[in-house]
């Protein structure tokens, strides 16, 4: 019975607990943007499972998934890259697929607008040295001429793991991306030098990771056309 004498209609509990989680998917949502004034995260973390608490049994009455849906949505079928995932989630239990391709999603929308806004203190956590110092090059050559560039990530057609590999001290994944960019390129008097069409990309970007190391951050350690 309710306070006031009525009888207690336990649906009330359902409802709140469903206005709850969609409040809560929201802003999970809703609440990240590349373009924000403040800072992106600085790092790229990509989602961990949950490890069991201490003392936990184990949880011997939970089936793995089959070979072919361990990695759905993650490869193409038939991947080559397929052993190599296999071989990082036996040295990181925790190592979540599908997880760690939103984070690299994320990660690739925030250093390629880092990149053409010259933003280095987002992209020097997110990049191995020398592939900062390759960007940073970049990004000094265009301030020394006085161009500037505009990016505009229309859309990530898609994002598979091209080739995975697991090493003792290191992790590699590879990203094959599909994407399209708006590219607009000016000069010191606003003049288009290049751009302004929406193009399809095509690249490769190697992420590393110390399986050893306590940090969830992956860094981008490579890139190139394909």
């Amino acid at each position: 019975m309710s306070p006031t004498g009525e009888p207690f209609d336990p649906s009330l509990i359902v409802f709140a607990a469903l206005a709850i989680f969609v409040v809560w998917k929201l802003r999970a949502v809703l609440g990240v943007r590349v373009d924000r004034e403040e800072a992106p995260p600085a790092q790229f973390r990509a989602p961990l499972r949950p490890a069991p608490l201490p003392g936990a049994p184990p949880a011997t009455d939970v089936a793995p998934p089959p070979p072919e849906a361990r990695w759905k949505g993650v490869i193409e079928k038939d991947s080559a890259a397929e052993p190599g995932l296999d071989a990082i989630a036996a040295a990181d239990p925790r190592f979540d697929g599908p997880g760690f391709l939103d984070g690299a999603r994320r990660a690739y929308e925030v250093i390629v607008t880092a990149f053409a806004k010259g933003d280095r203190d987002t992209l020097r956590p997110l990049l191995a040295k020398e592939v900062f110092d390759g960007f940073a090059g970049e990004i000094a050559r265009r301030e020394q001429a006085g161009d500037t560039m505009e990016i505009a990530i229309v859309a990530i057609d898609s994002a598979l793991v091209e080739a995975a590999r697991a090493e003792p001290r290191l992790n590699e994944i590879t990203v094959r991306f599909a994407v399209r960019l708006m590219t607009v390129l000016k000069d010191k008097a606003g003049e288009t030098l290049d751009g302004g069409a929406t193009r399809p990309v095509e690249e490769l970007w190697t992420f590393a990771r110390d399986p050893r190391a306590a940090d969830p951050n992956w860094k981008l350690v490579a890139t190139r056309p394909v």
